[in-house]
């Protein structure tokens, strides 16, 4: 009977682990929101790794966290490193784009609590009275993250911190 269940297990992980293998090798979040303000007012809150404490999600999550700023002080070549609790680890963010008032990219390194380098990418394109707002991460899957995203929702989980952020922006540029 030890021998039929242990051969069942070594089964069903085997299987799991062939199924891992063939998922996508990159990633991809991305929310939206429709922002009644200039994409210029909105561009500004975004491009000052200073002003996130206001809307980012993050910085909520651990307001105690240890912050860093270094490069420019806005803009392409603004740096911004953290250190904080499990929810939000250790990492930094660079701007590697900002071309006004349309686009932001940024380099996304994290070393805690996992390691990861992603990109991260706000737009910014008026509609009528309001400005459409994407904000989307992007990265490469390695296999250890193709096996931990068999159970759990990258999308649900990063997504909802995404809303919350763009709600925060929203908040903040239509005053």
């Amino acid at each position: 009977m030890f021998k039929i269940i242990a051969v069942a297990i070594v089964c069903v992980v085997a299987a799991v682990l062939s199924f891992a293998a063939t998922r996508p090798d990159i990633f991809r979040v991305q929310r939206m929101a429709s922002i009644k303000a200039a994409p210029d007012k909105i561009f500004a809150h975004i491009n000052d790794f200073r002003s996130f404490g206001a809307w980012s999600p993050y910085e909520k999550k651990d307001p105690g966290m240890k912050r860093t700023y270094g490069g420019a002080a806005n803009g392409k070549g603004a740096i911004y490193e953290w250190e904080g609790n499990g929810e939000v680890g250790k990492g930094r963010m660079e701007i590697t784009e900002a071309s006004a008032p349309g686009k932001i990219a940024m380099k996304l390194d994290f070393e805690k609590p996992f390691e990861a380098h992603n990109i991260v990418e706000f737009t910014m394109v008026p509609k009528g009275d309001s400005t459409e707002v994407t904000w989307a991460m992007h990265g490469p899957t390695p296999y250890l993250g193709k096996i931990m995203h068999l159970f759990i929702n990258m999308d649900n989980m990063v997504g909802k911190d995404f809303e919350k952020g763009l709600a925060n922006l929203k908040a903040i540029a239509e005053t």
